[in-house]
């Protein structure tokens, strides 16, 4: 493998990346030599791949999951390293893997790493499996953690960005599926704490937080239909649009889609106790019509 260095993006441009329609989100990626995702997959994850690859051919992709992505473009520069998240032997594992790759084939230039593999359960605690349940805080807290402290130091060797994805249930309390929520707060949390313990260090920290997605999230909770997604479901290729967009901005912290934006700026303005009441009557009718069938 050939690595060419990218050509600096310069200032002026770097002011415009705000405005930028997604053809030239090109120039945001040409920031990064590489970047190491979670959950490449399927869902989210694929498809911000497949948008990365597109967008320049010249990064290179290492995926940690247990399934290799299957992604058909040409010349696609993408590493596949076998791992179970939810497993913190696996994570220090392929760690060093991972390192000793970039080192060999990506010798210079800023990394990008996407904390992006996670899963929800659904239904009243502890339902409907306590060991799933603490399988996805693994997965959804500690992965995220473990992995970002590991690679740390040649992120701030390289400089770069930390993505995290959490949830607009980051925000509130949220019945039926508590455990979730909570696990993408402290995902949220964390990013923004982390971000500010990394000024000056050269990288940046950041929490972006999608609505409901058309990826297999629903039945891997074990959700009947995706009837909770509703009208304001997003596809996954417009959330990893959305993704990069988030990065590129700069932001700390990114909800994607409007009608997200406007329910979160609604429920932060409530007491926490009142959201968690509201939240309850909307997804206890969901419970309901999951227990009917």
């Amino acid at each position: 493998m050939v690595w060419v260095e990218p050509e600096p993006v310069s200032a002026p441009a770097l002011k415009k990346i705000a405005d930028l329609p997604v053809s030239s989100l090109s120039e945001v990626l040409s920031r990064y030599s590489s970047v190491v995702i979670t959950g490449g997959s399927s869902g989210i994850g694929k498809s911000f791949i497949e948008l990365c690859a597109k967008l320049n051919p010249e990064v290179v992709f290492c995926n940690l999951s247990r399934r290799a992505p299957v992604i058909n473009i040409e010349k696609l520069k993408l590493r596949h390293f076998p791992c179970d998240l939810a497993q913190c032997v696996e994570i220090s594992r392929v760690v060093p893997e991972v390192e000793n790759f970039l080192t060999r084939e990506v010798s210079k230039g800023r990394m990008l790493l996407i904390n992006n593999s996670g899963f929800g359960t659904y239904g009243p605690f502890p339902e409907p499996n306590l060991s799933n349940t603490l399988e996805m805080i693994d997965v959804n807290v500690r992965a995220v953690t473990q992995l970002t402290g590991l690679l740390l130091p040649l992120l701030k060797a390289r400089g770069g960005t930390i993505a995290n994805v959490a949830s607009i249930a980051a925000f509130m309390p949220v019945t039926y599926t508590a455990a979730y929520a909570a696990s993408k707060a402290y995902v949220l949390h964390w990013s923004l704490a982390l971000n500010e313990e990394l000024r000056g260090s050269g990288v940046r920290s950041m929490a972006f937080c999608p609505g409901t997605t058309t990826t297999n999230f629903f039945e891997r909770a074990g959700v009947k239909s995706a009837a909770m997604a509703g009208r304001v479901s997003q596809s996954s290729e417009d959330v990893a649009t959305a993704l990069l967009r988030a990065i590129g901005r700069e932001q700390p912290q990114a909800v994607s889609g409007l009608a997200n934006k406007l329910m979160i700026g609604f429920c932060t303005k409530l007491p926490k106790p009142l959201a968690a009441r509201l939240v309850a009557r909307v997804t206890g009718r969901y419970w309901q019509k999951q227990v009917g069938g």
